[in-house]
């Protein structure tokens, strides 16, 4: 079996030979070039057509979509007879069609923990339009791990009617990973539980044999890069019972009638994929799974765990000639139950905090790519910067709107605050030379001072506003 390292060399060598260092591998995952390869000799040997048809081309990509659908069971070991598995175009699109589906009412509720990514925040919006209760439960400090008792409380709380209850298994913020034994106790209080899982399968094994979360949902760019636009929507086939869609469309349904006003919608996943999914795609994923499955997802993450592990220990040791540390990590500073994403802030001699755009500049120009914001994470941000929810709620009154970096600005003169992160993550294809030359990038700061002009926030530009990633 050939070593990660050999694997760099030949299946990622466009890193080396542009000089990139990437380190956003929670923004998404890069392609084996093995994967575009197999993926386009394909394309290229076969005649696909639509598979909404029985014609030799259609009944072709019918069989080779269904075949990646039970691959992607398997790989998760998810039992075809417990689980559904809907193609979305990414885990986004598998939280819109929880959240238009799932049936909320009043005297329901949504519970999640501050530790989410935007996209199941949303479905908060959902919840409040159908009258149900909306609740977050909060973070410990400084971990920024799950608060277990304020959680039990409201899985337990009396007179609760139960509801959905969401979180993900791994940050995607501060990489901390939250326990699944959460699955159990919310199921065992009668709710029923979403697990975003986007951050957490790209290097690490998910068992849905043995953890049953009702949905799961994530994203294949950010397991193996190729292809984009395509996510995954893993339902228990009880939830698909319990689900109500307010519209059908093509593709979702066995037969509609106009003049009788009525249809029948599909017996399976097919009910969730609206219109015609994207077919010609699809079979990227298999091979992206198979190129996973041939390397182990083991062996990925005990890389990470210990590119990560090296990086933490290197971060947290950098001093300023006055004995004050330059990191601030958000998050766990050790190995234990975290991933390999870290958030951080630099702080110059004073404590005062270099600011996380000119940072990202000074990175850009090494060709070094990290991540700069609150990456669609604003419950783990607010508890990383101590924001409570008077501070923070004041500001959203503008019915302009404002971007991220005006509301930074904002903070900052208000109360004196800095807040937005950078943000490291490693993945299949890094190695000890990236985080060593990442460890060199950040002793540039050592014994500078913040208000230099040259780390000066740029100007926000209103017609470009800034976007939070993820």
């Amino acid at each position: 079996m050939d070593s990660l390292d050999e694997l760099r060399a030949r299946e990622y060598a466009r890193l080396d030979q542009s000089g990139e260092i990437y380190l956003d591998y929670t923004g998404g995952s890069l392609y084996a070039a093995s994967q575009l390869r197999r993926h386009f000799e394909e394309l290229n040997g076969h005649v696909f057509g639509n598979p909404h048809s029985n014609n030799p081309t259609s009944q072709a990509m019918t069989d080779r979509v269904e075949a990646t659908r039970a691959h992607v069971l398997r790989h998760f070991n998810a039992s075809p007879d417990d689980y559904l598995l809907v193609f979305t175009p990414n885990a986004s699109g598998a939280l819109h069609e929880i959240g238009e589906a799932y049936p909320f009412a009043p005297g329901a509720r949504y519970l999640l923990t501050f530790d989410n990514h935007n996209s199941v925040n949303g479905i908060r919006e959902f919840a409040r339009a159908k009258g149900a209760e909306v609740t977050y439960s909060p973070l410990t400090r400084p971990d920024l791990r799950v608060d277990r008792a304020a959680l039990t409380a409201e899985l337990s709380r009396p007179g609760s009617a139960g509801g959905l209850f969401a979180f993900p298994a791994q940050s995607n913020f501060s990489g901390v990973q939250h326990p699944l034994e959460l699955i159990e106790e919310a199921q065992a209080a009668g709710w029923d539980v979403l697990l975003d899982a986007a951050a957490f399968v790209p290097t690490n094994p998910l068992d849905l044999s043995r953890w049953k979360p009702d949905l799961t949902v994530l994203s294949f760019y950010k397991m193996f890069g190729y292809p984009t636009g395509i996510g995954a929507l893993l339902m228990r086939r009880a939830m698909f019972e319990k689900f109500r869609r307010p519209w059908f469309a093509g593709g979702t349904i066995q037969i509609a009638t106009v003049q009788g006003n009525s249809f029948y919608r599909s017996r399976d996943a097919s009910a969730f994929e609206d219109g015609t999914v994207d077919y010609l795609s699809i079979p990227a994923v298999d091979y992206g799974l198979s190129y996973l499955e041939s390397i182990g997802i083991e062996r990925i993450r005990d890389r990470v765990g210990a590119l990560t592990a090296w990086l933490l220990e290197t971060m947290t040791s950098l001093k300023h000639e006055n004995g004050r540390p330059l990191v601030t990590v958000h998050g766990p500073t050790t190995r234990e139950a975290r991933g390999a994403t870290i958030a951080f802030n630099l702080l110059d001699a004073e404590g005062r905090g270099f600011d996380i755009r000119g940072v990202e500049a000074r990175a850009n120009e090494a060709r070094l790519s990290l991540r700069t914001g609150c990456f669609c994470n604003p419950g783990a941000g607010e508890t990383a910067y101590g924001l409570s929810a008077e501070q923070i709620g004041g500001f959203f009154h503008d019915p302009d709107g404002m971007t991220f970096d005006e509301l930074r600005g904002k903070i900052r003169v208000r109360y004196g605050l800095e807040v937005g992160a950078i943000r490291v993550s490693t993945g299949i294809a890094s190695n000890f030379a990236d985080v060593h030359v990442f460890a060199s990038f950040l002793q540039r700061f050592l014994n500078r001072a913040a208000t230099e002009s040259e780390f000066a926030a740029p100007p926000c530009d209103a017609r470009r506003p800034t976007r939070e990633g993820a």
